[in-house]
């Protein structure tokens, strides 16, 4: 291994002398990237280098936190962003044709977590100086830290950090009578919401979002999808038919036989289920924050009566069984640097500027997607736009990325066809289904 790839760990420093580093980075990025620009000018370099960051679609946060840190950099480097698709498996498949040719123009990309470990397996990223790792470490929540390492290594910059949340109607929990300064479970709020005859919001549509949930059901039950890691793919053990891969099959029956999850379960997606909170039928949901957001947008359109905002609570995600700790979706993005990068110690030094506290909190408040900085989580103008921001964080904490492998596609592909239509799961069977038709198509006797 390089010298400067470095194993992961949290920064030891104080909180507060890590948060005060943060803070510094969008201000004194200019001073320790000159230094870098200068050398790569003083080498035969002509002109200001530009960086090139690959991002997923948003409202425009990172196209501003370029231009914020461009003219941090005093003209060091200029930051041009290029838009990748929307849907990540799209991001993700351009991402790979381009550094599967040795693209160079691709100096920082933004990446779904799922896709790290293949990346990284296969030479994609640049090897993070150690002062940058020990940098983007501190005051990070373990999450948004697990998601960008793989085989023991950081091998990316951790950026923002999602989380799904149980919204509930404060009025419809009171009438069922569930004390949700408690944790509750997925039984409860099935029987909840049957006995209130309203929604309980998932997300079964034959997409990533089923993985999200089934990993997450597993995860809280005291499991993993994956049982036994290996880049080999015929040593990979799946822990899908176990107890936890069973019991979270039978979550995923019970709603979809309770009628809780609605008609169209089968095609439930974020949107969806947050356009029926907001409606008569709501009652509960998992979902991302942008619930929040969009709700208020909507009181503002007039589309959306305040009072039903007023009435919308917040918790951790729901536990599977009540003396097991949840373990809550983790999401977002994270940060890698190309490995054909002509200028890879300038784009980790733009990640410095990108990931400051200052930006993370620009970015949580302007495009509602949480930080992964814990020290965004105290910023007044963060706690007014998201009231939940303790609870977010709480979730952030106890969160569990989905399934670490290189193989991920193949994984989450095999999930999705075998556990769709979740009325059709059959907890004895279904996850055996899915565990030989993973091992079929890792060992390349099947494709999905």
């Amino acid at each position: 291994m390089p010298d400067s790839v470095v194993h992961t760990g949290r920064g030891r420093r104080s909180a507060a002398s890590g948060r005060r580093a943060r803070r510094a980075l969008g201000a004194t990025a200019a001073a320790v990237v000159l230094a870098s620009g200068l050398a790569a000018c003083g080498s035969g370099d002509s002109g200001v280098p530009q960086l090139d960051w690959y991002i997923n679609p948003d409202s425009g946060g990172q196209a501003e936190i370029a231009a914020r840190c461009t003219e941090a950099a005093n003209g060091a480097y200029t930051i041009s962003v290029s838009t990748l698709p929307r849907d990540s498996p799209s991001q993700r498949e351009q991402l790979v044709r381009r550094l599967a040719a040795n693209d160079s123009s691709i100096d920082i990309m933004s990446l779904d977590p799922p896709y790290i470990p293949e990346f990284a397996q296969a030479g994609f990223f640049a090897p993070m100086p150690a002062e940058v790792a020990d940098e983007v470490t501190t005051d990070v929540v373990q999450s948004a830290i697990d998601g960008s390492t793989w085989d023991g290594e950081l091998v990316t910059v951790p950026f923002w950090a999602n989380t799904q949340l149980l919204w509930y109607r404060t009025s419809v929990a009171e009438a069922a009578g569930l004390d949700m300064t408690q944790p509750v479970t997925w039984d409860q709020l099935t029987q909840a919401a049957q006995d209130q005859q309203v929604r309980l919001g998932v997300q079964g549509i034959r997409s990533e979002s089923l993985t999200v949930w089934l990993n997450a059901l597993i995860e809280s039950a005291g499991g993993s999808v994956i049982a036994e890691n290996s880049t080999n793919p015929d040593d990979i053990q799946l822990g899908l038919d176990s107890e936890a891969g069973m019991r979270a099959a039978e979550v995923m029956r019970d709603i979809s036989a309770s009628g809780t999850g609605g008609p169209a379960l089968s095609t439930a997606n974020e949107d969806t289920t947050a356009t029926d909170f907001e409606g008569d039928v709501g009652g509960f949901q998992v979902n991302y924050p942008f619930v929040y957001p969009r709700a208020l947008g909507a009181v503002e359109a007039g589309t959306l009566d305040q009072s039903v905002v007023d009435d919308y609570g917040w918790a951790l995600y729901p536990r599977v069984d009540a003396d097991t700790e949840t373990a809550p979706p983790y999401g977002g993005i994270n940060l890698g640097v190309g490995a054909f990068s002509e200028h890879p110690d300038l784009a980790y030094d733009a990640t410095r500027c990108i990931t400051s506290t200052e930006n993370q909190a620009y970015y949580f408040t302007s495009n509602g997607n949480p930080a992964s900085d814990t020290a965004v989580y105290e910023d007044p103008e963060v706690l007014e736009a998201f009231p939940m921001a303790p609870t977010i964080l709480e979730s952030l904490e106890l969160a569990v990325p989905r399934p670490q492998t290189p193989y991920y596609s193949e994984v989450s592909g095999g999930i999705q066809r075998e556990y769709h239509p979740t009325a059709a799961i059959d907890p004895e069977q279904t996850p055996q289904d899915a565990t030989e038709l993973i091992q079929a198509v890792l060992r390349k006797d099947q494709l999905l």
